[in-house]
C-alpha cells in the first residue's frame, strides 16, 4: 500500500473459493484442525477454544466472521495461529496454499464495489500473476476477542 517495490511476505490461503492472505509476520503457526472445545454463550463466529503450543487461544470460523455460509470442517482446513497487538487467536480457513513475497505497490486498498466479504477486514487486494490476493487485517478480524 505504499509506494516502494521492498517486498512483503505473506501466507495465503483459500475460503470461500477465493485466494486471501495475511502478513506472515502476524502468522505464529499453521495447524491442522483436531480439537475445538465449543464454549457456550460465545460469539457466533468463535467456534469455540483450542490447545495450541501450551496455551488455550479462541478459535475463529473466518467464514462465518465474514457474514459467509458455514461448512463442513474438510480434512483440507486448517487454522492459521495468528497476533497482533496482545491478542492471539486461531483463524479456521478452508485450506492454507503457500508462502509468497508480493511487492508493496503491487497491493492497492480494497475498492468500494468489492462483493463477498466485508470490506471492514480487507486492508489491500494485490494481483499475483493471474490471481487476485484478498490481504486481511489481522488485527481487525480477531478485534473483540477476549
Amino acid at each position: 500500500m505504499s509506494g516502494s517495490n521492498h517486498l512483503e511476505s505473506f501466507v495465503l490461503f483459500e475460503l470461500a473459493g477465493s485466494t486471501c492472505g495475511v502478513r506472515s509476520q502476524a502468522v505464529q503457526s499453521v495447524e491442522m484442525v483436531e480439537h475445538i472445545t465449543a464454549v457456550p454463550n460465545a460469539l457466533s463466529f468463535v467456534e469455540g477454544v483450542t490447545f495450541t503450543r501450551g496455551r488455550v487461544i479462541p478459535t475463529i470460523n473466518l467464514r462465518i466472521r465474514l457474514g459467509l455460509p458455514r461448512i463442513p470442517i474438510y480434512p483440507r482446513a486448517r487454522m492459521l495461529v495468528v497476533r497482533s497487538k496482545d491478542r492471539t487467536a486461531a483463524m479456521l480457513v478452508d485450506s492454507t496454499r503457500e508462502f509468497i513475497s508480493i511487492p508493496a505497490d503491487a497491493i492497492q486498498p480494497p475498492g468500494e464495489t468489492m462483493t463477498g466479504f466485508s470490506v471492514k477486514y480487507v486492508e489491500g487486494v494485490a494481483t499475483v500473476g493471474n490471481r487476485v490476493v484478498l490481504i486481511f487485517n489481522v488485527g481487525q478480524v480477531i478485534e473483540g476477542i477476549e
